[in-house]
């Protein structure tokens, strides 16, 4: 028993040293990682707001603004210009509505309302089925009437894009219904920062 008492104060600061030194690598990982892995998303961003918006030679990124929206939440948005005048906007949308949750996308239109195209910032949708949404909704339409490849389309007037399911014409990714309505909140949700930032311009 005097042994285990004698040892106990020592296993204490043993484990006390080791969980400090622990922390201390951790932190330093932390801050030395954090830098990059921001560097990076920037990136990405300005990537993604070159391939969806018209061309442009202001920076986006620089002149970013944000809107509200009725749920109570902010878009962030990026207006692309040529020789000082407005050509489009590239809007950083979100939905919830995912079957795994989040979405994230980069979404371009114009100053008619035309949705240029979109580029997935974040998706973690099932394998195979709603993580098809990046090239699912690039595939032309098999049938007449129906809207499968948004690029192209006047939100304007198509608003609101339903699947088919719910009354739309837009055809959902097989067998991944709920992956296609959140894609299509997301365009939703775009549309509405789109309708704010043509007010304010």
């Amino acid at each position: 028993m005097k042994k285990l008492e004698s040892t106990l104060p020592n296993m204490v600061l043993s484990l006390v040293g080791i969980c400090t030194l622990v922390a201390a690598i951790l932190a330093f990982l932390n801050d030395a990682t954090k830098g990059p892995i921001e560097e990076a998303q920037v990136k990405n961003k300005i990537a993604a707001i070159k391939a969806v918006t018209p061309q442009f030679d202001n920076n986006p990124y620089e002149e970013t603004f944000k809107v509200a929206l009725a749920a109570g939440d902010s878009l962030v948005v990026y207006p692309a210009k040529k020789g000082g005048q407005l050509v489009g906007y590239a809007i950083e949308t979100n939905t919830k509505a995912g079957f795994n949750g989040l979405i994230e996308l980069m979404m371009g239109v114009d100053v008619q309302g035309k949705l240029i195209d979109y580029s997935v910032l974040n998706i973690s949708e099932t394998p195979g089925l709603g993580s098809k949404i990046p090239e699912w909704f690039h595939t032309p339409a098999k049938t007449s009437g129906s809207i499968q490849d948004v690029r192209g389309v006047n939100l304007v007037q198509e608003m609101p894009l339903k699947v088919k399911k719910d009354g739309g014409k837009v055809d959902a990714i097989t067998a991944a219904t709920i992956s296609s309505r959140a894609f299509l909140d997301a365009l939703t949700r775009g549309y509405e920062a789109f309708k704010q930032a043509q007010d304010k311009n």
